[in-house]
């Protein structure tokens, strides 16, 4: 499994409407960071387990699900949230 599509599975119980990922990690060759091997990733992502929570919860409840993941194969992490009511 690739860690994108890893990514895509511990995120799945928020049951996306709209999940893009980019892995940025070209763009970082060199970076102290990608030296260890994690990944530089972007997440666009919408669902409806945001509405109602500020932007600080969102990324903290997105946070919580890449726990495993954080530090090891991700090395850094650009996230935009959005409930389905935002787009």
């Amino acid at each position: 499994m690739t860690d994108i599509e890893q990514i895509q599975t511990l995120l799945a119980s928020l049951e996306p409407e709209s999940l893009e990922i980019l892995d940025d990690s070209e763009k970082h060759r060199g970076h102290p960071g990608a030296q260890s091997g994690g990944g530089h990733y972007s997440l666009h992502f919408v669902s409806a387990a945001f509405e109602g929570l500020n932007r600080m919860a969102r990324h903290r409840l997105v946070y919580e699900k890449l726990h495993s993941m954080m530090g090891k194969k991700i090395h850094a992490l650009s996230i935009k949230v959005y409930s389905p009511t935002e787009v």
